[in-house]
């Protein structure tokens, strides 16, 4: 078991491993389980879904591609997947990127504080997952329009190293969309650092650790790298922590 930061109780991991047998033992015939996955998707999980469709709204007449800096298990990619295939099929143009190490935490600093969960290597996914999640993207692209035009790209390894890599061979890169899940602060600082000259006005950089006492990085790099008095840092009020700024 992968060790996780967790706000639930007590009660409610009790809760949660009685419905994971629940899950397991699901009596839908095969040929209609995947058609009713929604049983099992938790309130936390749902607005996590929203948020993103609230997000992608917003982008809908910027220009560029999107990048998530930390996918782990690869949900948001398929998420924001599926969202550009339901709000703007035809756009062709709008790449989506996922930047992983899918081997957890890497380069950690003292600037990311002390919880226990701050170590190199948390956040790690079982092996070769980059195979598997690249499997389940190319079989969502399938059931969308402008299928045999490839929209995405998995990248694995250092973002920090792997992004300028990809932006010498992309050099047209806009971006309208960059989300940082890093977690910590040396990686969510260097990529901040790298999309400053591939964005634009209306370009929505999203965060799922800003303003987190447990994961203090992310804000440090934020504020070290642009100046937040400049922007207002924004969220919906059915979300958690999650929250985003515009480019104005």
């Amino acid at each position: 078991m992968i060790k996780l930061k967790s706000l639930a109780s007590e009660n409610e991991k009790k809760n949660r491993k009685i419905f994971l047998e629940t899950f397991k033992n699901c009596p839908i015939p095969e040929n209609e389980l995947l058609a009713n996955l929604g049983l099992f998707v938790k309130r936390q999980e749902l607005t996590k879904f929203l948020f993103f469709f609230e997000l992608y709204k917003k982008i809908l007449d910027v220009h560029g591609i999107i990048i998530e800096f930390g996918s782990r298990w690869g949900q948001n990619l398929i998420t924001l997947t599926n969202l550009r295939s339901i709000l703007e099929p035809y756009n062709y143009s709008r790449k989506i990127l996922g930047f992983d190490t899918f081997e957890g935490f890497k380069n950690t600093s003292e600037k990311d504080g002390n919880h226990e969960v701050i170590k190199e290597g948390a956040f790690s996914t079982s092996n070769n997952y980059e195979k598997y999640i690249e499997k389940i993207i190319n079989y969502h692209e399938t059931e969308s329009p402008l299928s045999h035009i490839d929209k995405h790209e998995i990248i694995k390894g250092d973002a920090g190293i792997e992004f300028p890599k990809y932006l010498d061979t992309h050099p047209e890169t806009i971006i309208a969309m960059a989300y940082f899940d890093f977690d910590i602060y040396n990686p969510t600082k260097n990529c901040l650092e790298l999309i400053k000259n591939h964005i634009t006005k209306g370009t929505i950089i999203g965060f799922d650790e800003l303003n987190d006492p447990n994961f203090p990085g992310a804000t440090k790099a934020l504020k070290e790298v642009l100046n937040i008095q400049n922007y207002s840092i924004r969220r919906f009020n059915f979300c958690g922590i999650q929250s985003y700024l515009i480019v104005e």
